[in-house]
């Protein structure tokens, strides 16, 4: 019988053949949490924008960087999964199975906004997620970090 992420504690990520349960559906949430990110990144940017004077509708992409970093930031920081992910039950981990310390998620961000900027490596990354037995993208393979569901 496959171990149950509600009983088996982390030692390092779990192993997807033996606990699958914790990458049960990860890709489909990840791309769930990402619209729903994304929608609140919007809202967000529709409420700092009268404080530009409105100018930043010229300069929307800055802006919705300006706002969407520091946000997937504070979020994964705080409690190694942004919003969206909360919503959708998923948490990051670090090699080592904690959460991701301030530092390792201003280093996924920053492979998140660069492969976001190179559309090449955003495919290549997609793909991944759906086709790794971990769910990893570019920039969690680099790091070492894996989303998964998460243990109550």
């Amino acid at each position: 019988m496959f171990a149950s992420p509600h009983r088996v504690p982390l030692h390092g990520l779990p192993d997807p053949v033996r606990e699958p349960a914790f990458y049960e559906g990860v890709a489909t949430k990840r791309a769930l949490a990402w619209v729903i990110d994304e929608a609140l990144i919007f809202v967000l940017c529709l409420l700092a924008l009268p404080f530009t004077a409105f100018t930043a509708i010229f300069w929307w992409p800055v802006l919705w960087m300006m706002v969407g970093l520091p946000y997937r930031w504070a979020t994964l920081a705080r409690g190694s999964a942004t919003w969206g992910m909360r919503l959708m039950s998923l948490q990051f981990r670090d090699r080592n199975g904690e959460r991701l310390d301030p530092q390792t998620a201003g280093l996924h961000v920053a492979g998140y906004a660069v492969s976001m900027t190179l559309l090449p490596l955003q495919l290549v990354s997609m793909a991944l997620i759906a086709g790794l037995g971990r769910g990893q993208g570019l920039t969690d393979l680099a790091l070492g970090t894996a989303a998964i569901n998460r243990p109550v």
